[in-house]
């Protein structure tokens, strides 16, 4: 890369270049590439970034025994139907721009159980903030929330009772859980994955 090149990439965008995709590199890929990472930077570097929240249900680890990857499954569920159904808005298709996807913003909060999560989505409606509430199958157990990608400072302060994520590995579970009964876990597939 020249010296001109690198100023306009970000500093982790120059962490994110390995040396040999630096040496692979034509001239011309260089510049493009430069040019690609500048109009990304600008767009991570905006002062009121497109963001998306994604809700998910602490109880569901805690107190149900699902596990961590099954809980991640859920979240993704619901960011995709998200922004699926809202693919014909101008933010959705900024927030998945193949350009803009190296600078996509997004938080992982949690809540207590399902009356939280039913009374957030509530909350979002009443306040015209375009959401989806993933209901898991067949099971229907409400799992996860995730709002249409949106500017930050419409969406956060619908957020702000929402705690954070620090997902940890899981308590032990008690009762007919961890007598090998009935979990309500999700059932797991020919791999031995949850859904």
């Amino acid at each position: 890369l020249s010296m001109s090149d690198t100023r306009a990439l970000s500093i982790s965008d120059t962490r994110a270049l390995s040396m040999s995709d630096t040496r692979t590199l034509s001239m011309s890929n260089t510049r493009a590439l430069s040019m690609s990472k500048l109009s990304m930077s600008d767009a991570m570097s905006d002062a009121d970034p497109l963001f998306q929240y994604v809700v998910l249900r602490r109880d569901l680890q805690e107190k149900i025994g699902w596990p961590l990857g099954s809980l991640v499954a859920q979240g993704c569920h619901a960011s995709v139907a998200a922004i699926v159904t809202h693919l014909e808005d101008e933010e959705v298709r900024a927030y998945i721009a193949v350009d803009a996807l190296g600078g996509m913003h997004k938080a992982v909060l949690e809540v207590k159980g399902e009356a939280q999560l039913i009374t957030l989505a509530q909350r979002l409606a009443d306040a015209g903030i375009a959401h989806h509430l993933w209901i898991e199958q067949p099971e229907a157990i409400p799992t996860a929330l995730a709002c249409k990608p949106a500017r930050k400072s419409i969406l956060a302060p619908h957020f702000k009772k929402c705690q954070l994520s620090t997902w940890r590995a899981p308590s032990p579970v008690s009762g007919a859980a961890a007598q090998g009964g009935q979990s309500g876990a999700p059932a797991a597939d020919e791999f031995g994955w949850g859904h």
